[in-house]
């Protein structure tokens, strides 16, 4: 028995870092903190290391920091 099997179809645990993440428990996907849709590791692009939490696009990274109150200009009552 192979000691990733069955690991493919869960979802990973992961540590987010500046421009790399650090994968702390295997899986095969992360579900994005906006959508809910699960996001493939290996397609696993952006992420907020402040919040530690991955987007599945752009736009839903851009939504999280909108929600957040991050954006510029923005106040921060949000």
């Amino acid at each position: 028995m192979n000691r990733f099997e069955g690991s493919g179809s869960r979802e990973a645990k992961i540590r987010y870092l500046d421009g790399d993440f650090q994968l702390l428990l295997p899986g095969s996907y992360v579900i994005c903190a906006i959508t809910g849709k699960q996001i493939p590791i290996d397609e696993l692009k952006y992420w907020s290391v402040d919040r530690q939490q991955p987007y599945v696009d752009a736009a839903a990274s851009f939504e999280a920091e909108r929600r957040a109150g991050t954006l510029p200009g923005q106040s921060s009552s949000g």
